[in-house]
Formats: structure tokens, sequence, C-alpha cells
């Protein structure tokens, strides 16, 4: 009898603060998909935000006490996967320099024990579980944005693209200058609205000229950046989580 990839690991959803408060979909796509490749999964109730938000500007005291967290809600897992380059990148690159930070050698060993088993949902399905094919279809146009944290920090490379190829009935049209960021960048939006603004700007033009239905990228947040501009110009071009693709199937898919 054959046995599905993630059968016999235990897997924590990292949902994400941004995905439970505004875009919930996301996080059960994510739910779905791991279960249905055999993982089983847990929620744990106590995470809250990873503390990018604040210790990217600057305020790494108030930080660690939501390192403390969530080292105490993940522990224990064979892995916790969720559905941000951007989040997951901050908890493997951050976390430890914010125990550091705070002297406390016991949170810098739980970190380490912790955060390498910390994945983006892309990154886990092909590089853990070595599979492209999740079963996923989605019969339209789409054109991928790769966001800066996943492949500038979390390091998720290729593994978007490789899994929006393997869907059924999928095209995936190219996106000039996809590499570029969209202007959201955590809090940069916020410290340079000006400069922000016309980098989604330019990356909505871009978006437009694909004649893509969706636009697809791994961060929700990227995602709401770009498709605010599209809209204001009018646009039909809509946003889709890369989890949200993935998750659909055959009886399912819009």
């Amino acid at each position: 009898m054959a046995t599905k990839p993630g059968e016999g690991m235990r897997v924590a959803l990292f949902a994400t603060c941004a995905n439970d408060v505004m875009f919930p979909d996301t996080p059960k796509a994510v739910l779905s998909i791991l279960e249905r490749l055999g993982c089983s999964v847990e929620f744990p109730e106590k995470q809250t935000c990873c503390g990018q938000p604040f210790a990217n500007t600057g305020y790494f005291d108030e930080t660690v006490p939501v390192v403390r967290n969530f080292v105490d809600a993940f522990g224990g897992y064979d892995y916790i996967v969720g559905p941000s380059g951007s989040c997951v990148g901050a908890v493997r690159e951050q976390h430890e320099m914010l125990a550091e930070h705070a002297g406390d050698a016991g949170l810098a060993r739980d970190v380490s024990l912790v955060a390498p088993h910390v994945y983006d949902i892309s990154e886990f399905l092909v590089n853990v579980l070595n599979v492209t094919d999740v079963g996923a279809y989605f019969p339209h146009k789409v054109t991928y944005h790769p966001t800066c944290h996943s492949i500038r920090v979390a390091k998720v490379g290729d593994a978007p693209m490789r899994l929006l190829q393997s869907v059924k009935g999928i095209t995936v049209l190219d996106l000039p200058d996809s590499d570029r960021c969209c202007g959201f960048g955590g809090t940069f939006a916020m410290k340079n609205p000006d400069i922000s603004t016309a980098m989604a700007a330019d990356k909505a033009r871009h978006v437009a000229g694909t004649g893509a239905e969706y636009l697809v990228a791994g961060d929700n947040l990227c995602l709401l950046n770009v498709s605010g501009v599209i809209a204001r110009q009018g646009g039909g071009v809509k946003p889709i989580h890369l989890a949200e693709i993935l998750a659909s199937t055959e009886g399912s898919a819009a």
C-alpha cells in the first residue's frame, strides 16, 4: 500500500498573525495541502506574531518576549510550516539575534532547537516532502511575484514556481522584473510612502501587462499592496496566495 509523503510527520501550522486576522483562507489552505499529503497537523493556540514588525523598527527589548512565546508555542514539533516567506525568514534570521541581544543563553538554546524546523509552505513541500505535484487543479492564467523576503531572507528559491508549473490546467505567464520589490517591505511602506507607492505602481503595471487573471505570491501583505494599486487603476487582476492555488482541486477550483 502506497504511503503519503507526510505520513508520520507531526507538523505545527504557523498561521502568522496577518493571515490569522485578515486572510484566514490561506492558513486553511495550508492545512488542506498538508493533510492531503498525510501530515498530522496541529494549530498551537498560543502562537502570536513572530515579532518582525517590532524588530524591524528597532524595538529589540520589546520583541524578546515574543520570541520566548514562539519557542514555547512551537517547541517539540517535527516541522513548523507557514504561508509567509517573510515571517518564516524573520524567525530564522532574527530570533537568534534577539536572544543574543537579551543575553539569555536558555532562550538562545531554545531558538536553536526550534528555528531550523520552521519552513515556508513552498520549501517544505519541495525540499522536505520532495513533491511538486500536490494534486492541484487551477484552470486560469496567473503570473507570479516572488516576494523579497521569500527569496532574499527565507531563500525559498524556485520552489514556488516548480509547484505552480505542476498545477493541472494552469498557465503561468512571465512577470517582467519579477524580482523587484513591490514597495511593501514590512515597515518600509509606512516609513517611505511616496517611494513605496511608486514601486507598487511599477509592479502593478508589469502585472497588468502580462494579461494574467491572477497575481500569485507567497506573502499576502505584498499581494495586498499591489492589488490595492491595481484596484485603484481599475484593473481586474485578482490576488491569490500560492497555497490557495495548491489547495484547489478539480472538484473545488473556481
